[in-house]
């Protein structure tokens, strides 16, 4: 593994081990699942099991695409909400960091 990917797969696993919820790891699961959201759909499904605001889920987007780097984001024109999708490159790694156990 790569020097970068083995940097993101640390702060990824980081990322998640501060998850006591339970709500990070849905998060990726979801974009597993559906491969490309906008902020609206994620809020739609992540307020169904939890108690979250359309800023909380907004802010968790954009520190996985701008912090962990695992997000491709696409907006077609200035009126359209911006896509997000994650990088086929980072598929697995994200597999592998959701499979490890959640510290309790």
């Amino acid at each position: 593994m790569g020097s970068l990917k083995r940097r993101i797969k640390e702060r990824l696993e980081k990322y998640l081990e501060l998850d006591t919820v339970g709500i990070r790891n849905t998060l990726l699961n979801i974009f597993l699942e559906i491969k490309e959201a906008t902020v609206d759909t994620i809020h739609k499904i992540l307020s169904k099991k939890y108690d979250v605001s359309h800023n909380m889920v907004a802010s968790m987007i954009g520190y996985v695409h701008s912090k962990l780097g695992i997000l491709r984001a696409h907006k077609e024109s200035y009126k359209t909400p911006t896509v997000y999708t994650l990088k086929d490159d980072y598929i697995e790694l994200v597999k592998s960091a959701l499979i490890k156990p959640m510290p309790t």
